[in-house]
């Protein structure tokens, strides 16, 4: 199966059931599938084949679900890139990935233009609404509106997507995720949740972001309905939307669930139709999770943990919240996951190791970087297969249950977000007068981690935090933007000379 067949599937079943509310949008599985259908042909004239890679840089929009299941139908590769990522960056995604094509919109073109310039494989941007109209109406296109998927471009083994995941060298990494891997890993989730036709799902996560990426996957997998919001930004109007469209799963980050839990007009019980609710990115505090069973008493709450380069690799059944609040469970369907050490042999229960991860969800390497690929995967205890080393420190418990203990590397989960302090670096030194700058994550209980960042500056410059923020949200997404900044005349190095960000957080304790 290649994920294409999500849609089509589905289309076929419940041609005439709603597949993606957007605002007052309300789009039938045969119609999405229609719309699919037509752009894959258009990108196919326009010489997109089999393996190669198209960005999509758009917002979350009914539009990016076409274009993801256009592009696989095309035999090519996506990749969904935040419309909030900058100039520099996206420019060294296309060339990383090289990059055929961006599918883009109006308010993003200057950018994706102005980045294509400097990626010689883009042959062309598409733009909606305006060029997807002439693309996707009747008139102008041989595909009728029926759900009959075009002939085969491929097999499951082939590449389905790119991830960008942030690196710890300061430059993203593609996480390569076959067909076959993404199937694995719906097939896995759905199982788990026990995902049906008649879900609704409200998301207001990104798209480019996995977690919400896979709402859309695993909706067009089971033909659930998925409501696709931009942002939590009015949580009054989204609360509306849930008790309207009677909306059955709620997929969390932290930074969401503490937004709504500060809603004073939240009443315990007020939407009976929510099956379930999900969280992962980071842990919730076990006062966040008791808080959310008291408000949704009937809503089975799922903690996870997971990574861009298998998607999932844990979950803790509802049953075992109250029993093991700090857990992050066991193993998803079909996967093994568990603790070694060093020299990658499994470890005894309470003893803290490396938490490796086996299963068809593992991804296939990272694009274009074969020295981060060996040190990801590894040989496993088959000689057909490679381990995914996740570069996080757990423990087990007496019963197999697994408790995050602590990330090897540096980067810092944010707002359900992953950032590398070295990117963040990179920018502040681009700031006339700032002479060392180290990035570190502290705890905040709305964001999970915030970013600081403490800096040795010029003492003739005159920055202030003011300064130093304002140029960050210049050229860095929200997200990686620091939230608070402290000055020092000077920061610990270690003995080779460099500057030591584990020293800086353990002068900030």
């Amino acid at each position: 199966m290649r994920v294409e067949d999500f849609l089509h599937d589905s289309a076929r079943r419940f041609p005439d059931k709603i597949a993606l509310i957007a605002g007052e949008r309300r789009i039938s599985y045969r119609a999405l599938a229609a719309d699919a259908s037509r752009l894959a042909q258009a990108l196919r004239s326009r010489g997109i084949g089999r393996g190669e890679r198209v960005v999509v840089f758009l917002d979350n929009s009914p539009e990016t679900v076409i274009s993801i299941f256009a592009v696989l139908q095309a035999g090519a590769v996506f990749s969904v890139v935040n419309p909030g990522t900058k100039l520099d960056k996206l420019a060294y995604i296309l060339n990383n990935c090289g990059a055929r094509a961006v599918i883009t919109e109006p308010r993003l073109e200057a950018v994706a233009a102005e980045a294509a310039k400097s990626a010689p494989s883009v042959a062309f941007t598409l733009s909606t609404p305006f060029e997807f109209s002439e693309i996707l109406s009747e008139k102008n296109s041989e595909i009728t509106s029926n759900t009959k998927q075009q002939e085969p471009t491929g097999i499951d083994l082939d590449l389905a997507m790119i991830v960008y995941t942030s690196g710890s060298t300061g430059f993203p990494k593609g996480v390569m995720m076959t067909h076959q891997n993404v199937v694995s890993a719906a097939t896995s989730i759905t199982t788990y949740l026990e995902s049906a036709a008649d879900d609704v799902v409200l998301s207001v996560l990104p798209l480019a972001f996995d977690y919400g990426l896979y709402q859309a996957l695993m909706c067009a997998k089971v033909g659930a309905t998925l409501v696709l919001e931009k942002s939590f930004t009015y949580p009054a109007v989204l609360l509306d939307k849930l008790r309207r469209e009677r909306v059955t799963g709620l997929p969390l980050v932290p930074t969401v669930a503490a937004v709504l839990l500060q809603l004073k007009d939240l009443a315990p019980g007020a939407f009976p139709d929510l099956r379930y609710i999900t969280n992962t990115a980071a842990a919730l505090p076990p006062a966040h999770i008791a808080r959310l069973q008291e408000l949704f008493p009937a809503t089975k709450i799922y903690s996870m943990y997971g990574l861009t380069e298998c998607k999932r690799c844990t979950y803790l059944p509802p049953a075992q919240l109250s029993l093991r609040p700090g857990s992050v469970g066991i193993a998803i369907p079909g996967t093994e996951a568990y603790v070694v050490d060093e020299a990658g042999r499994k470890l005894p229960h309470g003893v803290t190791g490396e938490l490796v991860i086996r299963g068809g969800h593992v991804m296939k390497g990272y694009w274009g970087d074969p020295q981060a690929t060996e040190r990801a995967l590894r040989p496993g205890p088959f000689p057909w297969e490679k381990l995914l080393y996740t570069g996080d420190l757990f423990r087990t418990d007496e019963e197999g249950y697994l408790y995050f203990v602590a990330r090897k590397d540096d980067i810092i989960k944010s707002r359900g977000e992953k950032v590398s302090p070295k990117e963040v670096e990179n920018v502040l030194y681009e700031l006339a007068g700032v002479r060392e700058a180290a990035v570190v994550g502290v705890p905040d209980p709305v964001l999970g981690m915030a970013i600081k960042a403490v800096v040795s500056a010029d003492p003739d410059a005159g920055l202030t935090e003011r300064d130093v923020i304002r140029h960050c949200a210049k050229r860095l997404e929200d997200f990686m933007v620091p939230k608070t900044v402290e000055f020092r005349d000077g920061l610990p190095k270690s003995a080779n000379g460099k500057i030591s960000r584990s020293q800086v957080m353990v002068e900030l304790q």
